[in-house]
């Protein structure tokens, strides 16, 4: 079934549009009015997601809500963004979204949203406020961490395999990126 949709090519678009988007398996997200669409995740992005989400929420402190993407965190009318791990104060959701920056962001990178993670959504999310924002290579192993300080993005850690990934904000934990997974069994 092919679904097609007229998109302004006037202005830059808004999060009305972005409603009426198709419901087709696709992920559609907002950068500052220009979409971007991103097809189904890899089988070693979603391992490192679901090993991620369990070790998380061994840890996460009862105010806070974790959820999975597709959730629209809707950081103004022009850019509403789906991390693919977003965590925030439950007194800060709506039933339909979270309408302001998460306390934390976390992308599971793969080749086809590597430079949108690194480049666009951190620049994103950095102005939008949100304290913490990660970034997951599960093909490397590797997990960098950022936080907020003085408005700007600094590297709080940079780990890759079995080294130890250690961080006390916005809650504590650690474990090792080779925690999240390894490579797919063969075919």
């Amino acid at each position: 079934m092919t679904v097609m949709t007229t998109l302004p090519r006037s202005r830059p678009l808004t999060r009305a549009d972005l409603e009426a988007m198709p419901d087709d398996g696709h992920r559609y997200e907002l950068i500052d009015g220009v979409l971007i669409v991103t097809p189904a995740p890899s089988w070693p992005h979603q391992r490192a997601l679901a090993r991620l989400h369990l070790i998380l929420s061994r840890v996460l402190p009862r105010h806070l809500e974790m959820l999975f993407a597709p959730f629209d965190v809707a950081l103004d009318d022009r850019s509403v963004l789906q991390p693919d791990l977003l965590v925030a104060p439950i007194a800060d959701f709506t039933r339909r979204d979270l309408p302001t920056a998460p306390l934390l962001a976390i992308e599971i990178l793969s080749p086809s949203t590597r430079r949108i993670d690194l480049v666009l959504k951190r620049s994103r999310y950095e102005s939008a406020g949100c304290a913490h924002y990660w970034v997951v290579d599960p093909d490397e192993p590797r997990i960098t961490a950022w936080a907020l300080v003085d408005g700007a993005y600094a590297v709080v850690a940079d780990v890759a395999g079995g080294e130890r990934f250690a961080v006390a904000e916005p809650f504590t934990v650690a474990f090792s990126p080779d925690d999240l997974g390894g490579m797919p069994p063969a075919s």
